[in-house]
């Protein structure tokens, strides 16, 4: 039996990337990335929408339950701004959230700009689904997943989501000794 491809959604947050107004660097960051980490089949399942809460909301509904998404991560709309709602629309449609996440999201990145902790960041369960939430320039979302992504291949274990292997030489996964 052969092990199917996790389907992992990459959604950017921006209402200039959406409307074409620049190109979009945060899903192709996201997507660079995972390719490092991954050694097991995986496919990308990539979105770009507007700063709109329902719009994020629907969208991240649709890449869990209609796509099937194991894990999904977004990039963009965390700041202070009024437009930026991307952690209100996670946690309105996630059951339980996952606050460390965010708050090592923030501890590294504060070591790089003090203006990290400006940042609102936040992880949350929908079904069985990780949702992350990232900020928007590229070097901010290595940087955050290169802190997070240990934990994520053991907590996709947990909530019964597709089973992630990740390259030791580039990032060793945490699962604990059986």
């Amino acid at each position: 039996m052969t092990n199917p491809s996790a389907r992992i959604g990459v959604l950017t947050v921006s209402d200039r990337a959406s409307a074409g107004i620049y190109q979009d660097r945060g899903g192709p960051a996201i997507v660079e990335t995972l390719t490092t980490y991954l050694t097991n089949p995986w496919e990308a399942v990539r979105r770009v929408i507007p700063d709109e809460q329902t719009v994020i909301e629907r969208t991240l509904c649709e890449l869990v339950d209609q796509e099937g998404c194991s894990l999904v991560v977004t990039t963009g709309g965390t700041g202070p701004a009024p437009r930026d709602v991307t952690p209100e629309a996670t946690v309105a449609v996630c059951s339980r959230l996952m606050p460390g996440f965010g708050e090592l999201m923030r501890s590294v990145s504060l070591r790089e700009v003090p203006t990290a902790i400006l940042s609102r960041q936040t992880a949350g369960l929908r079904g069985s689904c990780l949702i992350i939430n990232l900020p928007g320039k590229p070097s901010a979302i290595r940087t955050c997943l290169d802190a997070v992504f240990p934990a994520v291949p053991y907590c996709l274990d947990l909530i019964g989501g597709a089973r992630l292997e990740t390259d030791p030489s580039v990032l060793a996964a945490f699962r604990p000794k059986a």
